[in-house]
Formats: C-alpha cells, structure tokens, sequence
C-alpha cells in the first residue's frame, strides 16, 4: 500500500511541476488571413464556415478552450494546431508559388469533400465545426472557383 501512495505523491508532484511548461501559444490576428482572403474573395458564408470550422488549426490565429491551460493537454493542442499549419496555413499564403496554392486548394476539397477536415476531435468540443452538407458544398463550390484562378497551364506559342 505505501507503495501505491508513494507513486501517487509522485506522480502528483509531476503533474503540478509540469504546469509550469506550456508550449508558445498561437497568437496571431485577424490581419494574418488579410492576404488569404483577399486573393481567394471567399463569400461571407464560407468566411464564417473557415472562421468557425478552420481558423483555429489553420491559421496564426487560435481562439484557446479553457482546458488548453492544463499539461499535458496544451502540448496535445499545439500539437494538432502545428500539424494543421503544416498542411495548410491561411496565414502564410503570401509567397507560395501559384502551383503550391492550387495543391492546397486540391487538398482542401480532397479533405472536405471525404469529411477528413475538420477533425472529429475538434468538433467534438466544437460543435458549430461540423459541416453541413451545404457548408460541404459552398466550401467546395469557392475552392473550385480558385482552383480556376490558378489556371497556370502553359500558353500556346
């Protein structure tokens, strides 16, 4: 039994002494996505939709749940947070090549579309993530709209 006990305590001191350690927060502002949304002119709908759905994992910009202040869930967060950035950044659009861009966009209706994106682990705690069928399809309908914009075929000579 002491045993137990002792490993307890310890196990205790461990979590309040890992409080003290957080990872770097992600945040950014609303400007960060300026760029974005100025080359890509989605529609109100859809700008709800990426602000609710998308921002928090896909931009410099995320809005922190209350649970976010316990370690070990903080590094989990930042973790997803970082992975999202990763393979898509709203907030790093400036300076990606036309062909990038266009893998982006291909990607993003690729995930949407096979309901990949947004994570089931988010929209469990955040339930006005889930996408609608016809979220699906405004979503899908303005990333084909600027897959058509990078039109970066070859031109005839």
């Amino acid at each position: 039994m002491k045993i137990i006990k002792k490993t307890l305590v310890l196990l205790l001191i461990i979590f309040v002494v890992a409080q003290l350690f957080r990872p770097q927060k992600n945040d950014g502002d609303i400007a960060s996505v300026g760029s974005f949304f100025k080359e890509t002119n989605p529609p109100d709908d859809v700008k709800i939709i990426l602000k609710n759905a998308c921002f928090d994992c896909h931009t410099n910009l995320t809005k922190y749940p209350w649970y976010n202040v316990i370690t070990p869930v903080n590094y989990w967060l930042n973790s997803h947070i970082e992975e999202g950035k990763e393979h898509f950044n709203m907030s790093n659009w400036v300076g990606n090549s036309i062909k990038r861009k266009d893998h982006k966009f291909e990607e993003l209706i690729e995930m949407v579309t096979d309901k990949k994106m947004p994570l089931n682990s988010y929209t469990w705690m955040h339930k006005d993530a889930e996408l609608t069928e016809a979220q699906i399809k405004a979503i899908v309908d303005w990333a084909e709209e600027v897959r058509l914009s990078y039109d970066f075929k070859p031109k005839p000579e």
